[in-house]
């Protein structure tokens, strides 16, 4: 596996990431644990080093399970986690959960996640969503404060806006953003990713299989359970699942020629654009695992990327990615 470095951070981690929420939240019941544990130090085997939890993930279990399966790693892994949601209501819908950025609720969230990590320190700690209560200067200050009692060693945003990123960077360097991004979302393009590079922050997409669209293996005939979230979203009607074919069928027309797979494409487009964007698709599954880090092996070239380029330019992506509460959680 290569590696690639988050910005100026010299936080270094694998070209592949590997997204951890699905094992136990948001995509129908929690998966069986000890499976879990076996794929998770499955990856790491396979040269995966960068990992991705929540404490809202659950809440709290998936990072008890990631903390237990990687305990034999200490040190060879990079952890990222994240704050900002109250939790203390107990619903654990998608969501449902209130914001609290307050640095008092820093402080005391970050005991509760190293505990249930195992770790003395927390290697990369985003904010999973910008309190719009709680002034983002004082955000950065919380956990400058933790970097410097040595329980955290990066500071991430998650899903922030351009302004909001500035401001946090001026009080405690960002050294990574996780936002979504592929090529059926690529709002990031306008005005976050020319940020990141000015700032020298690293990008994390998630989502970047565009929640399993973009594997090619869902379509309008598929059907969710309730436990899944993407029931609840209107880009995964069947109305919009039937219209956004054709994004398919581009993928997997280049993933032919490319003897790769549509998911392949998918994030081989996604590693092409900036040496700093590092995606972390989520899987429950081992030949879903070997597939995505397959990508890293996949090369696009610039005719290619062309061509990807003009044909995505023809296609107008149908259905908004969030339900309104939640899209405006973002961007701020």
């Amino acid at each position: 596996m290569q590696t690639r470095k988050l910005g100026k951070s010299n936080l270094e981690v694998s070209t592949i990431g590997l997204g951890c929420m699905g094992m136990s939240f948001s995509y129908g019941p929690p998966k069986d644990k000890k499976e879990m544990i076996a794929l998770l130090q499955s990856a790491v085997k396979r040269g995966v080093t960068f990992f991705d939890t929540a404490e809202v993930y659950g809440p709290f279990t998936n990072e008890e399970l990631v903390g237990e399966a990687l305990a034999p790693f200490r040190g060879k892994v990079v952890i990222a986690t994240k704050f900002g949601f109250d939790l203390s209501g107990g619903d654990n819908r998608p969501g449902a959960a209130g914001l609290n950025s307050r640095p008092k609720h820093i402080k005391e969230a970050v005991d509760g996640s190293l505990k249930r990590l195992r770790v003395d320190v927390i290697d990369l700690y985003y904010q999973h969503r910008v309190d719009p209560d709680v002034p983002i200067e004082d955000v950065a200050g919380a956990v400058k404060e933790l970097i410097q009692a040595g329980k955290v060693k990066h500071f991430g945003l998650s899903e922030a806006g351009a302004q909001t990123i500035r401001r946090a960077h001026a009080v405690q360097p960002v050294a990574a953003l996780q936002s979504e991004y592929s090529l059926w979302w690529r709002r990031p393009e306008a005005e976050i990713l020319p940020l990141l590079e000015e700032l020298g922050i690293g990008f994390v997409p998630y989502s970047p299989l565009g929640k399993g669209y973009l594997t090619g293996k869902i379509d309008e005939n598929t059907t969710f359970d309730s436990t899944d979230f993407r029931s609840t979203l209107p880009r995964f009607t069947p109305e919009a699942l039937k219209a956004n074919q054709a994004l398919i069928d581009l993928l997997g027309s280049m993933a032919k020629r490319k003897k790769a797979t549509p998911a392949q494409i998918a994030l081989a487009w996604l590693l092409a654009r900036k040496p700093w964007i590092v995606p972390i698709p989520g899987t429950t599954k081992l030949h879903r695992l070997d597939e995505n880090i397959g990508s890293v092996s996949v090369e696009l070239t610039p005719d290619d990327l062309r061509e990807i380029e003009n044909a995505a330019s023809k296609i107008t992506v149908q259905g908004d990615r969030y339900p309104e509460k939640l899209e405006k959680m973002t961007y701020r």
